[in-house]
């Protein structure tokens, strides 16, 4: 095999299968851009002046191996910002794409949605489960009642009947229905027969309350029922309960005149509340390792990520010429020996490289989620300050 054959020079066209993996040979633009590189990084070391040790081969490897780097920055950067929003979700979802195109990520709140929707579920404020309404006839003196046979399940809130079965039950509300604070301070029987018929003209028909409150504001009746409520809430005796095991025990005991008495419920079915399908062992985003993120299609990348790529691609081969030059660190000549120049050629390489990859991760790091939040904050805070010294205007007239 003639030496030559591993000294470089400039292809004329690209034949798919000249890199190491073949990621990005059927992109029509990266085939153009690898000539172009190949003959950008080849003039920077010198060639056709000085001989290149490597082939075409070895800077098609190089050219690939800088794409794939960019492709995994990116990478990174994406799953540093949306790691939270995937997690939990399905790996083969419509977030990402299966021919790993980049799609412009969409804040659906993520884990933080699924998490503060299962806490709100317990202050009926989120949570996809339907609360039932249920209802046990009071006995006299009977303090604990067993909900899977005593209680009386009635209907879903608003919607369909509750299935009962033996189903675990979650009591959230237990109250019995006492009359209305309205009924405590308008007096049926106040005023004469004049004073009715002056009420049925306000539009009070049966319910008859005297005269002086039908002159009042509504808002005086309002505060005054709000008053009757929270009087009746913290100094008289309601029922709390207790739950065990479907069991509910009532406090305080049921009295003789509670007897035949209705004590009426809100509940959670169990199985509704707690969502099955969030199994983060089958097919479901659960650390950096299963977030589907595929190499970025070539033809996606923009001048300014193509530019750092092309600056990557010569560093990689100042690296590898470098390696190959090291074997020997000078050659004979029939009048002396030359030396050779791998050793500061891979430092050289290794050098760029660094640079490279903390110049990208520090633009990236500046255009995060968190960077950009506090850059607007600041202009937001510069611009209260700007408008907070500016005179208002005066009207006259």
């Amino acid at each position: 095999m003639s030496k030559f054959l591993f000294l470089y020079t400039e292809p004329s066209s690209y034949t798919i299968g000249q890199t190491p993996h073949g990621i990005y040979d059927a992109d029509s633009e990266y085939q153009s851009d690898s000539l172009t590189v190949c003959k950008y990084v080849a003039s920077k070391l010198g060639h056709p002046v000085m001989q290149l040790e490597f082939n075409s081969g070895s800077m098609y490897a190089c050219f690939e191996e800088a794409v794939s780097e960019y492709s995994q920055q990116i990478n990174h950067y994406n799953t540093k910002n949306w790691m939270w929003e995937h997690y939990g979700n399905s790996v083969t979802g419509s977030g990402f794409s299966s021919t790993g195109s980049h799609q412009a990520e969409t804040a659906v709140g993520g884990l933080s949605f699924n998490l503060s929707e299962q806490y709100g579920q317990f202050v009926n404020v989120g949570g996809n489960a339907t609360m039932f309404t249920g209802s046990i006839t009071l006995t006299q003196s009977k303090q604990v009642y067993d909900l899977t046979s005593d209680a009386s399940l009635e209907s879903a809130i608003g919607g369909a009947a509750s299935a009962g079965g033996q189903d675990r039950l979650e009591v959230q509300r237990v109250f019995n229905e006492g009359p209305a604070a309205i009924s405590k301070f308008y007096d049926p029987f106040a005023g004469t027969y004049d004073n009715i018929e002056l009420l049925d003209s306000f539009g009070f028909g049966n319910v008859s309350p005297a005269v002086s409150y039908i002159l009042r504001p509504i808002s005086y009746d309002l505060a005054r029922a709000n008053a009757i409520e929270t009087n009746d809430l913290v100094r008289k005796s309601a029922y709390s309960f207790e739950l065990i095991n479907n069991k509910l025990r009532l406090f305080p005991r049921p009295a003789e005149n509670d007897e035949g008495n209705k004590i009426y419920f809100h509940y959670y079915k169990r199985n509704d509340r707690i969502d099955v399908t969030q199994d983060f062992t089958v097919n479901k985003v659960s650390d950096p390792s299963n977030i589907p993120y595929k190499f970025i299609v070539y033809n996606e990348i923009n001048s300014m990520g193509r530019n750092w790529i092309r600056k990557y691609t010569l560093a990689l081969a100042k690296e590898l010429l470098g390696i190959i030059r090291s074997k020997y660190a000078s050659l004979p000549l029939p009048n002396g020996e030359v030396s050779m120049d791998g050793e500061a050629l891979k430092s050289e390489g290794r050098e760029e490289k660094a640079n490279l990859l903390e110049e990208l991760n520090t633009f990236l790091e500046a255009v995060s989620k968190k960077e950009q939040a506090a850059t607007e904050q600041e202009v937001a805070n510069s611009q209260q300050e700007v408008l907070n010294k500016a005179p208002l205007k005066i009207y006259i007239g």
